[in-house]
């Protein structure tokens, strides 16, 4: 870590975290508040690491105005006006403020403030310059600088399965959200990360706002909990493919993306069963290898997998945007040429054409014929999606348990928010295909004939599957065993997609009609 960096507050003053906390929340120096205070502009342009507007709408004296200054856009405050929102002495005292000449103050890091998902007031600490969208100060160049909260944080905390567990694992913790997010529904917190910086800014974040600790662990990867097992592992890791590591928070220093794929493999002996592992990850599209092969390769044995591609970057693409990252566009043109040529060899050696972004999730079963889904969907999505993915192996338990004469069996229900597009030209008397698509969540889109879209419209949880197919051979005049033959995949795909969802049999009273 770069002996640059700045000095943090002291950790094992819990008493001066609250006496801070209450002055922020007396402020309002919330997330509401914060959006009040800015006006909509300018607190999006933050998201974009763009402070004017900020420092526009905050040019007053009211004590919210001084926080967001002093605390969101490093700038200085006088002693005296600081004094009179915050415990001046104790936060001086305990390193979360410095004195700037004899006048005026300083934060020491930046404190975000962020609403949890029950509209809890939480406050991120992250590096100066880092708390505004992203590595906004990041191009001098500090290794162990620690960033706050961007999309990549929010992405992960949105898809994470949030279900009471007594065990849960922030692998890699940064700025500690994860963890945050992980004590609301977890006994036991354990987070680890190699940047001993990190796990101090972490218990900042969690005393600030309110959490109990968590168990903070130094060390690589899973070194840091040996043999040890959780109900729920999560990691942001540092995923960028780079020709050498230059900032810990993104850079982890293997070759290609085995980084990466060190953590997906490495999870599936630290889950107990029935446990969840969710990632963000990179992944190279290397010529004459199929990407989703790849991806399958990762998956570990004993685990059911769903990954899902969101974007992929051409390598000059991906290289400019982590050059860009670093601030080296704003630096040497030689030296960011020198550094632009040194990535596209880097790709070239390996032959790699594009780099994929999106989710891993991994789920500890057992089964000696996992499920793995591997696909593309670049499309919006309704988060978060914890739920979403629960519901995801759900039906995949539920698809594995049934063969298909049970599936024919089976009673289903259309999902809630899922509408019919019928696809032709205009004035055609039959559509060229139909579309199902949902409303929520994952919000897929799926082509289905003839006989899926009169199936789906019909599922009310009332008929057996197999009563409606019966029904529908007759209308179309077709043989109905061959059209319970070839219509189970159909059904599966539906059901494993969230379009049907499987339903209790109803309960018939002695005596009435069987339909």
């Amino acid at each position: 870590m770069s002996a640059e960096v700045a000095p943090l507050p002291v950790v094992d003053r819990s008493d001066v975290a609250q006496s801070l906390r209450d002055a922020l929340l007396a402020a309002e120096f919330t997330a509401d508040g914060l959006l009040e205070l800015l006006g909509a502009s300018a607190y999006a342009a933050l998201a974009r690491s763009e402070t004017v507007p900020a420092l526009r709408a905050t040019r007053g004296e009211r004590p919210l105005e001084t926080l967001v200054r002093l605390f969101l856009l490093q700038q200085p405050a006088p002693r005296e006006r600081a004094a009179e929102v915050l415990p001046l002495d104790a936060c001086l005292e305990s390193g979360w403020l410095r004195a700037v000449g004899a006048d005026e103050v300083a934060a020491t890091v930046d404190v975000r403030p962020y609403g949890g998902p029950e509209g809890e007031d939480w406050f991120i600490v992250s590096d100066l310059g880092c708390a505004v969208g992203g590595a906004g100060g990041i191009g001098s160049g500090q290794e162990g600088v620690v960033l706050g909260v961007g999309g990549a944080s929010t992405t992960l905390a949105g898809i994470t399965v949030r279900t009471p567990v007594g065990s849960a694992l922030d692998l890699g913790t940064g700025s500690g959200i994860q963890a945050l997010h992980a004590a609301r529904h977890a006994t036991r917190v354990t987070a680890t990360d190699l940047n001993p910086r990190a796990l101090r800014i972490t218990a900042l974040t969690l005393a600030l706002s309110g959490v109990q600790g968590a168990d903070l662990r130094e060390g690589s990867l899973y070194e840091p909990v040996g043999d040890e097992t959780y109900d729920l592992v999560v990691s942001n890791p540092p995923f960028v493919i780079s020709p050498g590591a230059r900032l810990t928070y993104r850079d982890g220093g293997m070759s290609g993306d085995d980084l990466c794929r060190s953590v997906v493999q490495g999870a599936g002996e630290h889950l107990n069963d029935g446990g969840y592992a969710q990632f963000l990850a990179n992944w190279q599209h290397v010529e004459g290898e199929e990407w989703t092969e790849r991806l399958r390769s990762w998956v570990p044995r004993g685990c059911d997998a769903w990954i899902v591609q969101r974007e992929v970057q051409d390598v000059a693409q991906y290289a400019e945007l982590w050059l860009r990252d670093a601030g080296d566009h704003r630096g040497d043109p030689a030296e960011y040429a020198a550094r632009y040529d040194a990535w596209l060899d880097e790709f070239e050696a390996r032959k790699v054409r594009a780099v994929g972004f999106g989710w891993i999730t991994l789920r500890r079963t057992g089964s000696a014929e996992p499920s793995i889904v591997v696909e593309e969907w670049p499309h919006p999505v309704e988060q978060p999606l914890g739920d979403a993915v629960r519901a995801h192996f759900e039906r995949v338990d539920w698809l594995r348990a049934h063969d298909d004469a049970a599936l024919l069996g089976a009673h289903f229900t259309l999902a809630g928010e899922v509408v019919q597009e019928q696809v032709g030209l205009p004035g055609a008397e039959d559509p060229e295909h139909v579309v199902l698509r949902q409303g929520r969540g994952m919000r897929r889109a799926t082509k289905v004939d003839t006989v899926g879209a009169g199936f789906a419209g019909v599922c009310d949880g009332s008929l057996s599957a197999g009563t409606i197919l019966d029904a529908i051979a007759q209308l179309m005049g077709e043989d109905p065993v061959s059209l319970r033959d070839r219509t189970p995949a159909q059904i599966r795909t539906l059901v494993e997609q969230g379009f049907l969802e499987p339903a209790p049999e109803p309960v018939v009273e002695p005596g009435a009609a069987v339909g």
